[in-house]
């Protein structure tokens, strides 16, 4: 399995970023959608925050059981397919929550979702073949 290693390091990566961030969605929902109704307050997007939230919730949570199951594909037939639909799920993930964050004029928040985006991207790449 060392020549997925890479691979298997980055879906975890994306199973832990993404299962984690919809839970707090999920145990916090007020909390957040508090917070995001003031961060988006001078944006198109006010007035949909809750559904824009439960869309992202959705994805991040496919995203990250598509990332358990690349892990389980690439361990126990050396699979890749699934992993690469986890990866290709977090990029898009990730560019809908980089247009929010531009969109709201939070460029720290915006620089910070690339961190993120940048493996993801890697990863995919690495799947490709």
């Amino acid at each position: 399995m060392h020549e997925y290693a890479s691979e298997l390091i980055l879906l975890l990566f994306l199973a832990l970023t993404f299962l984690q961030s919809g839970a707090d969605k999920i145990f916090d929902w007020k909390g957040n959608i508090g917070w995001l109704k003031g961060h988006f307050s001078k944006t198109p997007f006010k007035n949909s925050v809750p559904l824009l939230v439960v869309i992202i919730l959705v994805l991040e949570l496919i995203t990250g059981i598509a990332s358990l199951m690349g892990i389980y594909g690439i361990l126990s037939s050396q699979n890749t397919s699934m992993a690469f639909w986890g990866a290709l799920l977090g990029c898009i993930t990730l560019l809908m929550l980089l247009l929010g964050q531009r969109v709201a004029k939070d460029y720290d928040g915006a620089r910070t979702i690339v961190i993120y985006l940048m493996p993801t991207v890697f990863l995919l790449f690495l799947l490709q073949n």
